[in-house]
C-alpha cells in the first residue's frame, strides 16, 4: 500500500518554526546508518571551539556504586552549534549520575522511555529518542534521529543539543571510539560508556564466542528488523512501508541478528574477563539501546521544567513537536 501522505516545503517550514525550541528540531532526508553533518546557520554565530570549557569527568566507586560527575562537554571538538538542524549552543552542566558498580539482571525488562540511555566514559549522556512525533503523540508514531524527514543537525559524532544546552550522543560516539581505537586496523571491542543500570556500553565490535577472549573480533549486528506489514494511513498513522524513520517502524525478530532485545548479550570482555552482561552500540537500528536488561537507576530520571539529577528536560517525549496538520500537508 502506498503512502498518500507528504511532507510538503511549507509542511517542513511549519514544523521547523513549532520545533525550534524542542530538543531535536527539524529533519532532512538522511541515510538510516549515516549522521548529518552540521552547517554554520548564516547570521547566527557559533560558539569557537576554544570558547567552551575543556571536558571534566570523574568516574568512581563509592559504597556499591559507580559514580559520575560532568559538565557535559566532550573531550573531542563537537559540530558547530546552532546549525541549520538545531539552533541550541552547547553549555556546561552539572550532571551527577549514579549506577550500581555491580548491576543484575531484573526479571523483566524497563523501557528507555524519556530519559537517557546511560553516559560515555567521556561525561556526555547516551539519548537515543527524538521529541518529534507525526501525529498526535499518543499515536506513537516517533520520529528517528536517521532517516527521519527532518534534519536535526547532529554533527559527525552522532551528537547535537538540547534547548538546556547538553550536548548528547545519538550513535556511537565517534570521537572517543576514534580516539581509543588509535590507528590499528583490527577489530577490538571498546567500552564507551555506562547505561544507567550499571552494565557497560560497547561500541560495534565482540568476541565471535561469548566466552573466549581469544577469538575473533567481529562487528555486531542488532536483531531488530524492518516490519512487513505497511503503516496504518489516514488519522492513525502516516502510511506507507516502513523504512525506518519511525520507532515503529522496527521490531525486535529473535535470533535475525548476534543482539538480544536490548541489544546486548552476556559474555567476557576486556574489563570483565569473568563474563558480564553487556550492551552494543551498532550501526544500525537501534543504534543505542532502547531497552534495560537491569534496572535504571533514578538518577536518570528527569523531573519537571527543572530537569534531574541528569541535567534537565528536553530529551525524548519533551517539548514542542510537530503535529500531524504541519507534518502531512
Amino acid at each position: 500500500m502506498k503512502s498518500t501522505q507528504k511532507y510538503s516545503l511549507m509542511g517542513l517550514l511549519v514544523v521547523a518554526m513549532v520545533s525550534s525550541a524542542s530538543a531535536h528540531p527539524g529533519h532532512d532526508d538522511v541515510p538510516a546508518a549515516a549522521p548529518a553533518r552540521s552547517a554554520s546557520l548564516p547570521g547566527v554565530p557559533v560558539l569557537a571551539e576554544d570558547a567552551l570549557p575543556p571536558n571534566d569527568v570523574k568516574i568512581e566507586i563509592v559504597d556499591g556504586y559507580r559514580l559520575i560527575t560532568s559538565n557535559g562537554i566532550p573531550d573531542h571538538a563537537p559540530g558547530q552549534f546552532p546549525n541549520r538542524g538545531n539552533p541550541n549552543v552547547i553549555k556546561p552542566q552539572q550532571q551527577k549520575y549514579r549506577v550500581p558498580a555491580e548491576p543484575k539482571v531484573a526479571d523483566k525488562l524497563t523501557e528507555a522511555r524519556g530519559h537517557p540511555f546511560g553516559i560515555a566514559i567521556n561525561g556526555v549522556v547516551f539519548d537515543p529518542g527524538t521529541a518529534e512525533f507525526w501525529g498526535e503523540r499518543q499515536l506513537g508514531w516517533n520520529l528517528e534521529a536517521f532517516g527521519g524527514p527532518m534534519n536535526l543537525g547532529l554533527d559527525k559524532h552522532n551528537a547535537h543539543v538540547q534547548p538546556t544546552g547538553t550536548y548528547h550522543y545519538h550513535a556511537l560516539p565517534i570521537g572517543i571510539y576514534e580516539r581509543i581505537k588509535g590507528e590499528s586496523k583490527a577489530k577490538k571491542m571498546i567500552l564507551v560508556g555506562w547505561a544507567a543500570d550499571g552494565f557497560p556500553i560497547y561500541g560495534l565490535n565482540a568476541y565471535s564466542k561469548t566466552d573466549d577472549a581469544t577469538s575473533e573480533v567481529k562487528e555486531l549486528k542488532s536483531s531488530w528488523q524492518l516490519k512487513k506489514t505497511d503503516r496504518p494511513a489516514g488519522d492513525q498513522g502516516p502510511g506507507g512501508k516502513p523504512d525506518g524513520r519511525f520507532t515503529r517502524d522496527w521490531e525486535y525478530v529473535a535470533g535475525s541478528g548476534d543482539l538480544d532485545e536490548c541489544n546486548g548479550r552476556t559474555g567476557v570482555t576486556p574489563e570483565f574477563p569473568k563474563g558480564t552482561y553487556y550492551y552494543v552500540i551498532t550501526d544500525q537500528f537501534p543504534f543505542i539501546p532502547r531497552h534495560y536488561r537491569g534496572t535504571p537507576d533514578a538518577s536518570f530520571e528527569r523531573r519537571g521544567p527543572g530537569g534531574g539529577p541528569g541535567g534537565g528536560p528536553g530529551g525524548p517525549g519533551r517539548g514542542p513537536r510537530p503535529g500531524s496538520q504541519a507534518a502531512t500537508n
